[in-house]
């Protein structure tokens, strides 16, 4: 089965698909005072959550989203229509770093997607290339909380602590705004939910994928439990670029 389909079933039952509770994302959402008209920009957006709610927030704004799986759009589409945002969100299936506009856009979101980029530096590169000047980037980044050991670290990836995570993201030019910084309880009902959804539907469909997706969930579960819970933390920085 493909990581990005698995994905999708895990996040079935949480869509903002980052360990934020939705009171916590729409309060960061609001602290960007996004002004009339404003355009919006999701890479890796999956199902869109984060923008069909901006849109909800902004009335006037429009949003394009980009991901390199459209395993999400159809969710996308059905969350915009009954929000009533379905004529300002546009979907484009292709890869985050081939996208172009020849429009600025004034809110750039790359939230848990920075590895399609190569890392933090180069998503806030490739960014601030796609922003208006003075605008916005909304990006989600994991940190460690403590030194995890070698074998942890090795089998999640390399991650700065948090005050190398913000020096990171603001080294192109940006200045960071507003943040958060994931409760623990964020990232226990993140986890619990990725992998229970997950479990949940290979149990209700047997066969290869059933087995597959089962197989996948219980790998994540282990991983999270006896290696990175309570060592990885997740911050969403809101920048401006100078």
């Amino acid at each position: 089965m493909e990581r990005q389909l698995i994905s999708h079933l895990a996040h079935a039952d949480h869509p903002i698909a980052s360990p934020i509770s939705e009171a916590n994302l729409t309060r960061l959402l609001r602290r960007a005072k996004l002004a009339s008209g404003a355009r919006i920009l999701d890479l890796g957006c999956g199902a869109a959550f984060w923008s069909v709610r901006l849109l909800e927030l902004y009335g006037d704004a429009t949003a394009d989203g980009v991901d390199l799986s459209d395993a999400g759009f159809a969710d996308a589409r059905r969350m915009a229509a009954e929000a009533g945002v379905a004529d300002r969100l546009t979907l484009h299936h292709g890869s985050a770093t081939d996208f172009t506009s020849a429009e600025p856009y004034d809110l750039v979101l790359c939230v848990g997607a920075t590895h399609a980029f190569g890392g933090l530096t180069p998503s806030m590169e490739a960014i601030g290339g796609l922003l208006a000047p003075g605008g916005l980037a909304l990006v989600g980044e994991g940190f460690w909380e403590r030194p995890p050991g070698r074998e942890i670290e090795a089998e999640i990836g390399e991650y700065a602590d948090l005050p190398g995570t913000v020096a990171q993201a603001e080294s192109s030019g940006y200045h960071t705004v507003y943040a958060h910084v994931s409760e623990r309880g964020e990232w226990y009902d993140y986890e619990w939910s990725w992998t229970g959804s997950l479990i949940d539907w290979a149990l209700r469909h047997p066969g290869d994928d059933g087995d597959a997706a089962m197989a996948a969930a219980l790998e994540h579960r282990k991983m999270w439990l006896d290696g990175y819970r309570d060592l990885l933390g997740f911050v969403t920085l809101l920048l401006r670029r100078g």
